[in-house]
C-alpha cells in the first residue's frame, strides 16, 4: 500500500505510464480516505498496488525503512524508453546492476515513491 497525495494523479501514472489496469476503486466518506487497487492483473494470480488517499491530505515522508516497489519486465530498456514517451520518470536508465549482470532500471511516481525495474526471462 502507498499512501499518495493525488489518487487520480497517482491512477494515471500506474495506468498510463507504467501500464497497469485500475482494477477497482472504493470511497469511505465516514473516515475520509479512497482507495485505488491497480496491477497488471487481479488477485490470486497478479499483485495488486494499493493506493491510499486520506482526503486532505497532499503529501507523506517517505521515511527511512522505504526503499522501493520492484517490478519484473521482459526488456528493460524497452520498458524506460515506454515509461519516458509516456511522461514518466526515469531515475537510472537500464543496464547491469552494480556487481552483477541482471539488467535493472528505477522509476518514480509522482509521489516520489520509487519503482525498479527488473528485467526477466517470462518464456
Amino acid at each position: 500500500m502507498l499512501r499518495v497525495g493525488n489518487l487520480q494523479r497517482s491512477i494515471d501514472f500506474y495506468t498510463n505510464v507504467m501500464g497497469m489496469k485500475l482494477l477497482k476503486t472504493t470511497e469511505n466518506p465516514d473516515y475520509k480516505y479512497s482507495l485505488a487497487f491497480v496491477g497488471y492483473g487481479s488477485n490470486p494470480d497478479h499483485a495488486e498496488l494499493e493506493l491510499t488517499y486520506n482526503w486532505g491530505v497532499e503529501s507523506y515522508e517517505m521515511g527511512t525503512a522505504y526503499g522501493h516497489l520492484a517490478i519484473a519486465v521482459p526488456d528493460a530498456y524497452a520498458a524506460c524508453d515506454k515509461i519516458r514517451n509516456a511522461g514518466g520518470k526515469v531515475t537510472r536508465e537500464a543496464g547491469p546492476v552494480k556487481g552483477g549482470s541482471t539488467v535493472i532500471a528505477f522509476v518514480t511516481d509522482p509521489d516520489g515513491y520509487k519503482v525498479e525495474l527488473i528485467q526477466r526471462d517470462f518464456s
